[in-house]
């Protein structure tokens, strides 16, 4: 279990709750704009958490904390993902998982078990520009079909885009949106700069206010709630 990192507690991350972070190293993307590029291409810098340890801060902090946020990387290319689900589960805490939706049976299993109280899927740009976010191939079917079983699951979840400028613009969310037709909830984030793992998007400025907010407006088409975060 590639465990790399555990934080304190977050109230970003988890809506309307207070959580613990639990980070796991390695993706199945390695998209130019990503945030935490040392846990996608070299995750073995990083020491495994240990997982008696993990869980039983987890059980010392259950008076003040709701639940507990897994993230990565990207959690459920990691085998030992539903067992650590499990065992918070078996803390009575509640689960927001992070994914960018490319192993949908990991998700469906998770979803099956009730593992999971909330979603938080990732769409990067148009489905059909998803071979330009990694070296190798991407498949798009399994995220079409996370898309689906999220969609038509009954667990509470949001769609989320980073409005990397590029990958996303006008005709971009035309696209997303089809895809995510009639999902509950769509985030729109601002780019930052600043971490991207492809050195050259450093200097890259985002897109103005006034464009998130008309993509917004576009967003609204499809879903029927829209956020933006990071203005």
């Amino acid at each position: 279990m590639k465990i790399k990192g555990f934080q304190g507690t977050s109230l970003l991350d988890f809506p309307g709750r207070i959580a613990s972070l639990v980070f796991f190293g390695g993706c199945n993307l390695s998209c130019p704009f990503c945030h935490n590029p040392s846990l996608v291409l070299d995750p073995e810098q990083y020491p495994d958490y240990p997982l008696a340890a993990l869980l039983e801060e987890l059980r010392e902090r259950r008076s003040f904390i709701d639940g507990v946020v897994v993230s990565g990387g990207e959690p459920t290319i990691d085998k030992g993902l539903l067992p650590l689900l499990r065992e918070i589960k078996a803390l009575a805490l509640e689960v927001k998982l992070d994914t960018n939706g490319l192993a949908p049976s990991v998700l469906k299993q998770a979803m099956a078990e009730g593992l999971v109280d909330y979603v938080a899927l990732d769409l990067k740009t148009a489905v059909d520009r998803y071979r330009e976010l990694h070296r190798g191939p991407v498949d798009l079917a399994a995220l079409r079909e996370s898309i689906r079983l999220l969609l038509d699951g009954c667990v509470d979840y949001e769609i989320r885009t980073t409005c990397v400028p590029g990958l996303v613009e006008t005709a971009d969310l035309w696209s997303m949106g089809q895809s995510i037709r009639g999902a509950r909830s769509w985030v729109l984030q601002q780019f930052v700069a600043r971490h991207a793992m492809d050195e050259s998007l450093h200097a890259q400025s985002p897109h103005p206010p006034e464009q998130i907010r008309a993509f917004a407006e576009i967003a609204a088409t499809f879903a029927e709630q829209v956020s933006i975060r990071g203005l």
